[in-house]
């Protein structure tokens, strides 16, 4: 029926449609790709006994609902329909609704990327508080199966290690800070980059659903033959894994041509930023490693679906471990670098006083990067011949050496400085002191007969508890505690700072360092019953698990609170000398007004050193020029 005329004669104003919100849209194309694929697979391999949804039918359908979530949240609009000569949609660029788009501004990005690791780091956080309330007792109690348990210590180990420890530092400040610390206006692949971020909540949900189709109990390590017995549900871990180190390559990639390429005028090489120095190793290992994981695990889940007998008893048992670990320890580096480089970016800053060895620490930084692959048999002492041993042992102590170049450069600066002890020092000397023991007690797991003695205990939990979480988290709280002006134009109280710190800090030892005792007392990991004896320590030890994801709380809350509600600060706090701190807070679109000119060391103090940056066109405007 034809609508009639309003008074006037006007004709009638057709109604707006408002479009979806492009994570809705998102949603619905990815279920519907994975009931398109799914259901071709079950036509074309039908099962007698699963008709509707077979373990091939899962797999194809998670790429069907992969292409659909992709294309839904903003690839179809942004870079298909572009492709084929339609005009590129104009890209929301303010409000809080552009960190839940499709973005291109790596700033955004960067927030993006920051915000999904937080949130994963929750949920493996509430998952590492279940599996101590189950150690608390000797008997099962939370978890009444071993399976049960070993499902819940397999998802929090693959989100800390593959969304949290890799993705934070690198997809989120990486992201954020690269560009502006060289210089940049933008990436070298925004669209990409636009993109890689929307992998990492599928991965997630992946590998935290993935119990639904079946429980897997190889941990976050996916260990064959184990596999072989485990159900359809380690198929998308498999496939979990794959999504976010999809992510974290296409990061690397972009990071890498964008150090390379896109660097301001003057910023060479002797002059770019720690931090972009470590941002660019751990992206060349991303490059180098992620590839050979990604090839890793797509045999592990064709072994299993189709099967090719790769690394049953009829292939190589050990096949798999070989390969795992061959990325497994270059990843322990990849989570690592950044801290040490954050270490050097604050330290300078914070005591007033220059960089001490700069060269010396960049390579320390670069020859971590080249040893790393060369140290990863050390997690199989127990199944190689002595002969092997020895190699591997030698460079396994070797590497700590570059890694005290990076080290012995911040004790170097902070030698008769005149430190500031603001929240994100504290951090940084906290992270540095976690970061020593877990060196320190490395050193034993690279003694063949400690090793053999040590493997398989809560001793080496402990060891790798006190690296990534005692040298990555607190580094990475650090950091945002000292960019957060740069975030927002706000600032954090010093004390609810300080507090959350000493809070996390003590938490964090009367929990891991227990875990060295437990150890050298027999405690085994992956275990949900242990011992009687083992109780009281075990008891206490959750106790102070509780603590710890307490003080971590507190600091989350915290942040946000100094983000939204927190006192404004003048553009540059810190009288910081790098890039990002010569533009404002936050950074506008294109970073710079005027693309700087770099004329010195920013790491350089001291009474009448000239200040290492220049905008031409500013001062040529400015009077008496």
């Amino acid at each position: 029926m034809a609508q009639p005329l309003p008074k006037g004669g006007a004709a009638p104003v057709p109604k707006r449609v408002a479009p979806w919100p492009p994570v809705l849209r998102a949603f619905l194309w990815a279920g519907i790709g994975f009931v398109v694929l799914a259901a071709m697979a079950a036509w074309l391999d039908p099962s007698p006994v699963s008709p509707y949804l077979t373990a091939v039918g899962s797999v194809t359908g998670w790429f069907g609902a992969l292409i659909g979530w992709l294309l839904g949240i903003g690839g179809y609009d942004y870079v298909v329909r572009p492709m084929m000569g339609y005009p590129t949609p104009r890209i929301r660029t303010s409000g809080w609704r552009r960190y839940f788009e499709y973005a291109v501004d790596h700033k955004v990005i960067g927030l993006q990327y920051l915000g999904a690791s937080t949130g994963t780091f929750l949920i493996a956080g509430l998952i590492a508080m279940a599996m101590r309330f189950q150690l608390m007792n000797y008997r099962p109690t939370l978890f009444h199966y071993p399976q049960d348990y070993l499902n819940a210590v397999g998802i929090h180990g693959t989100l800390m290690m593959f969304t949290v420890a890799t993705v934070a530092m690198v997809g989120g400040l990486g992201n954020y800070f690269v560009p502006l610390m060289i210089g940049a206006r933008e990436t070298m692949f925004p669209k990409a980059s636009g993109l890689s971020i929307w992998l990492v909540p599928v991965g997630v949900l992946t590998v935290s659903m993935s119990p639904l189709l079946g429980q897997w109990s190889t941990g976050w390590r996916g260990y064959e033959p184990l596999a072989a017995s485990d159900g359809s549900g380690l198929l998308y871990y498999y496939l979990g894994v794959f999504a976010l180190t999809t992510s974290s390559l296409i990061v690397a990639i972009n990071l890498t041509s964008t150090i390379l390429f896109k660097r301001t005028k003057g910023m060479t090489w002797n002059r770019l930023p720690l931090f972009a120095w470590g941002i660019l190793t751990v992206s060349l290992l991303n490059i180098i490693w992620l590839p050979e994981i990604q090839t890793t695990f797509i045999l592990g889940m064709m072994d299993k679906v189709m099967p090719l007998n790769l690394f049953n008893v009829f292939g190589q048992p050990l096949g798999y471990e070989y390969l795992f670990w061959l990325f497994g320890h270059p990843e322990v580096y990849i989570v690592v670098i950044p801290a040490l480089a954050i270490w050097n970016e604050i330290i300078p800053v914070m005591g007033r006083k220059s960089l001490f060895a700069r060269p010396i620490a960049v390579l320390g930084l670069v020859f971590v990067m080249l040893l790393s692959g060369m140290v990863w048999a050390h997690h199989m002492f127990t199944m190689m011949r002595f002969s092997e041993m020895l190699p591997f042992s030698f460079f396994t102590e070797m590497i700590s050496i570059p890694t005290g170049f990076a080290y012995l450069a911040v004790i170097g600066t902070l030698w008769n400085s005149r430190l500031r002890l603001t929240t994100p020092t504290l951090l940084v000397l906290m992270s540095m002191f976690n970061f020593l023991i877990g060196g320190l007690t490395g050193l034993f797991l690279a003694d063949v007969p400690a090793n053999l003695q040590l493997h398989n205990t809560f001793f080496v939990v402990g060891h790798f508890h006190f690296t990534i979480i005692g040298g990555m988290v607190f580094s990475w709280m650090a950091a945002m505690y000292y960019w957060l002006p740069k975030f927002s134009g706000r600032t954090y109280s010093e004390f609810w700072g300080k507090l959350g710190a000493i809070w996390v800090f003590i938490a964090f030892n009367a929990t891991f360092l227990n875990f060295f005792i437990l150890g050298l007392h027999g405690m085994n990991r992956w275990v949900s019953a242990y011992p009687k004896y083992l109780q009281p320590e075990n008891f206490w030890t959750s106790i102070a698990a509780y603590l710890l994801g307490a003080g971590f709380g507190i600091n989350i809350i915290h942040i946000v609170w100094a983000w939204v509600k927190g006192p404004k600060v003048k553009e540059n706090p810190w009288g910081a000398k790098t890039l990002e701190w010569q533009t404002t807070s936050p950074p506008p679109a294109k970073n710079f007004e005027e693309l700087p000119v770099v004329v010195g060391s920013f790491y350089t103090y001291g009474k009448d050193v000239p200040d290492p940056v220049m905008f031409p066109v500013a001062q040529e405007r400015a009077p008496g020029s």
